[in-house]
């Protein structure tokens, strides 16, 4: 028994011993034999925020990560049966729901028979430990699949899976922007539902769409603590799916290349509301650095393959043949058109001394002098015949150049391979020629006198030594005078001035070489030769003799000069006839124009161009088709309203022979002769209803039928028409198509007159000057103010057709440099203009409204049916009411 003094003096060493145990900065616990719980110290109960109650016994494993329970009992009670110490790394929760990975250790305490009585634990706080593992085994999972070539979203895939498994209960996402920084690439997220992670795709960088766009336009993080709350980012839906989903916060920071150029974002989610602390900071500053790291690569990479991919391409398509050589002279790179003529493969190519590819002949001779330009590093030029895939040998030019790098190192050779057979068999022939004509000076000079082109011995001096009859004739010099120095004075004093070191510096070269000139004729005059230099060599190849052959270009040249002159004189007449080449102007009004024309150019779809005469529609319809893919492709242009409405069907679709009177042969329509291009039709509401159905039916099966045939014909032709009408008040009347109007008024666009744009004209008024100018000769820097003030005040019915006119006849009548217009050119037109225009409007409505009246006083005030009104005057029911309204006419009154 123990005495009451010693039970308190042990109650009172065990309350010492919490208080110790308390105190200690360490999460301490204890357990019976059986692994029950018996005891936690406070510091453990503060961090779980659990009752000493609930964690006793096994109430302490409420406390386990999920993901970690199974893992930490199983553990528990294998070291319960062992008996041995134990410890295993687990995520313990946080009295905040937050988990934090700990160290549990535990350690047996015996009686003194060596039974087990109780256990006695600790929980070791190892997060940041383990996060810099973990963060260190992902930055190099992600380094080595990066250099193991894997995808860049398995790369990204990976890195978000480390950092869910670093910081528990959080979902990762990367964000892809693409190369040009507009939009969303693509999204990864391993652990994000589908349906949330595919609405970023195609998103816009600059819309308001959550925090992932926002961190990359402004290119800062973005914190989003508590979704909930956060209804500012919800204009296109993004805090309704987080909160569908169930993200409650959102960490966003932007993926800067070393350029500072945004590559995507990197997002963490939360599944309750959160702000990140210091050590998340760290963690989103390494992975966005790693995420960087990858995207910069993998887009070096594809930047890198594609450079190559499209050096090869050129290498391939270039019309000759290529090779690259190392430093010590060994095949690396043979293009396309090299292993076509030889019929062999790179590898078989890099042995070409031993590959029958050099004639045997010359292999000798190609190895030495290539040898030679490898030691010395001087560039290889050698004549020599190469071995065609069929067996037959060919004669090549070989030139190689050194590539040298900062310190003039030779790194490698460039060679280039070119074909001179024809060449060489020419040669050929021509030394055979001189042998036979060495062998007798007579016959030799018998056969040169007998050649009727100009031919000349020049010594390897330069010299001249003879010529032929030829040149004696044309110059009229003796032979004598050949070869003094008047006989330079026969050639033309520009060309001697011009052609002197050239001449040189190829008689010092040894190779045949050509030039033009002009040389004197017998009678003063002179004319144009094309004179070629060709050398003898002697068997020891020295140059012994140089031979220049003049053939007479005279008639050539001055037809390349007459065909000079008549190109510029094309030009001109293009230029004037397309004279709205250049949309000049900068007014709201035509900017609107301007920007339906780059809008619209890329695509196929129909454009119905509506303005008044002279605004410039056809110029609006080239620019459009000059701006699409079809640029390269013919531009036919129809006038509908000047073409007889009887021959409107055979002008657009063509005719077959004897369709009808006059039809003598086929004839291909303006659509065939637009096919793959653009066709504009002027004037498209003048079209015979005839023809508007034909054209509807190209505008919807793409097919038509020449006059005469029954055969369909398809067409691969943009559309583009032109009124100055309103077709819309046609179809009303019954005079136009409805169906092929909507056809047609895919994309309208209505250029403005110059009445709408008035703030153009002071540019269109120095645009036309100076053309009109320069085109008549004239120096006019200035522009009258009052002139301007006139242009501008004046309402220009004729558009710019008529401001065009109007500035050529003022160019036309100046006489100083400062341009003026006349006020009664403009007051004239305008008065007499709308003197008539009044006086055409009444008499239209007066005669008008008397029809309509005849033809209801006939049908007894009825209007519709078939003795109606609208019958008899041939227009729609709906029409004639409208008119009746209009004129304010009476039916009771014509019963």
């Amino acid at each position: 028994m123990t005495s009451p003094a010693c039970g308190s003096e042990q109650t009172h060493q065990t309350q010492d011993a919490r208080l110790v145990v308390d105190a200690i900065p360490t999460l301490a616990w204890s357990a019976r034999s059986d692994g029950s719980a018996d005891f936690f110290n406070q510091c453990w109960l503060d961090y779980t925020g659990l009752s000493a109650v609930r964690a006793r016994d096994w109430g302490w494993t409420v406390a386990l990560h999920p993901d970690d329970l199974k893992g930490l009992v199983d553990y528990w009670r294998s070291v319960l049966a062992s008996g041995q110490p134990g410890e295993i790394e687990g995520r313990l929760r946080r009295f905040d729901g937050m988990y934090r990975w700990f160290l549990f250790r535990a350690t047996p305490s015996l009686d003194n028979n060596g039974k087990i009585v109780k256990w006695f634990g600790t929980n070791t706080d190892i997060e940041d430990r383990k996060r810099a593992e973990l963060l260190l085994a992902g930055e190099n999972l992600v380094l080595e699949m990066t250099a193991k070539g894997d995808s860049l979203e398995s790369i990204l895939e990976a890195l978000c899976r480390v950092i869910e498994q670093t910081a528990s209960g959080c979902f990762c996402s990367v964000i892809l922007i693409d190369p040009s920084g507009s939009t969303i690439e693509q999204a990864v997220a391993p652990s994000l539902s589908p349906d949330y992670n595919d609405r970023f795709r195609g998103v816009p960088v600059d819309r308001e769409g959550g925090p992932c766009t926002e961190a990359a336009r402004r290119k800062t993080q973005v914190i989003v603590s508590d979704v909930a709350s956060d209804t500012r980012r919800n204009k296109y839906g993004w805090c309704t799916a987080a909160l569908t989903h169930g993200l409650k916060a959102c960490w966003s920071t932007p993926i800067l290349a070393s350029n500072g150029l945004v590559l995507g974002t990197f997002a963490i989610y939360w599944r309750e509301p959160r702000s990140p602390m210091e050590q998340d900071q760290k963690i989103i500053e390494h992975v966005t650095h790693l995420a960087a790291v990858a995207i910069e690569r993998k887009r070096n990479e594809a930047a890198l393959r594609e450079s190559e991919e499209r050096f090869r391409r050129i290498f391939d398509t270039v019309p000759g043949f290529v090779c690259t050589l190392s430093a010590s002279g060994e095949v690396e790179l043979l293009n396309r058109p090299v292993l076509e003529y030889f019929g062999k493969t790179a590898d078989e190519l890099k042995n070409w001394a031993t590959s029958h590819a050099v004639h045997p002949d010359d292999l000798s001779r190609v190895i030495d002098a290539w040898r030679r330009s490898i030691e010395t590093g001087q560039p290889y030029v050698l004549e020599l015949r190469q071995r065609r895939a069929d067996g037959l040998y060919r004669w090549f030019q070989s030139r190689a150049h050194p590539t040298l790098d900062a310190e003039g190192r030779i790194t490698g050779w460039y060679m280039l391979l070119t074909d001179i057979d024809d060449r060489k068999r020419a040669e050929g022939e021509l030394e055979k020629a001189f042998d036979e004509k060495a062998k007798s000076e007579a016959e030799l000079r018998t056969i040169i006198d007998a050649i009727p082109q100009l031919i000349i011995a020049v010594g390897n001096d330069g010299n001249f030594v003879s010529a032929n009859q030829a040149v004696l004739e044309y110059t009229g010099l003796t032979k004598e005078e050949v070869r003094s120095e008047s006989f330079r004075e026969v050639f033309h004093p520009e060309d001697s001035e011009r052609l002197r070191d050239q001449r040189a510096a190829a008689l010092s070269r040894g190779f045949p070489f050509e030039y033009e000139r002009r040389v004197r004729r017998s009678d003063g005059q002179y004319r144009w030769f094309l004179v070629q230099y060709n050398p003898l060599r002697n068997e020891r190849g020295e140059i012994i003799r140089w031979y220049a052959t003049g053939t007479d270009i005279n008639d050539r040249k001055h037809a390349e000069e007459r065909t000079q002159q008549e190109n510029i004189a094309l030009r001109e007449q293009i230029d004037q006839i397309f004279m709205f080449e250049e949309i000049v102007g900068s007014s709201p009004a035509l900017k609107t124009v301007i920007s339906n024309i780059v809008k619209v150019a890329p695509t196929d779809s129909t454009v119905l161009i509506a303005g008044e005469t002279g605004t410039g529609k056809e110029l609006v319809a080239r620019a459009i088709h000059k701006s699409s893919q079809r640029a390269g492709h013919p531009f036919i242009t129809v006038n509908c309203a000047s073409i007889p409405s009887s021959l409107v069907a055979s002008e657009l679709f063509g005719h077959e022979k004897g369709a009808f009177t006059g039809a003598l042969q086929r004839r291909q329509g303006r659509f065939e002769l637009a096919n793959s291009g653009t066709i504009f039709l002027d004037e498209i509401g003048e079209l015979p209803a005839e023809t508007q159905i034909a054209l509807l039916r190209v505008l919807q099966e793409r097919r038509f039928e020449r006059v005469g045939s029954s055969r369909a014909i398809s067409t691969n032709v943009r559309i583009i028409a032109a009124t100055n009408r309103n077709l819309a008040a046609a179809v009303a009347s019954g005079t136009f198509r409805a169906d092929l109007f909507y056809r047609l008024n895919v994309f309208p666009i209505d250029v403005p007159p110059l009445r709408r744009r008035r703030e153009d004209i002071p540019m269109l008024v120095e645009y036309f000057v100076k053309r009109y100018a320069g085109k008549a000769g004239k120096q006019i820097h200035k522009i009258d103010k009052h002139t301007m003030k006139l242009c501008q005040s004046y309402h220009w019915p004729g558009n710019i057709r008529e401001l065009q006119n109007i500035v050529e006849r003022s160019v036309i009548l100046c006489t100083g440099d400062t341009l003026w217009i006349d006020e009664a050119w403009l007051s004239n037109q305008d008065a007499s203009r709308a003197q008539s225009s009044g006086l055409l409007t009444e008499n239209v409505l007066s005669y008008e409204k008397g029809l309509i009246e005849a033809a209801l006083a006939q049908s007894n005030g009825r209007v519709a049916g078939p003795s109606g009104a609208a019958a008899k005057l041939g227009i729609p029911r709906s029409t004639l009411d409208l008119k009746i309204k209009q004129l304010n006419i009476k039916k009771t009154a014509l019963r």
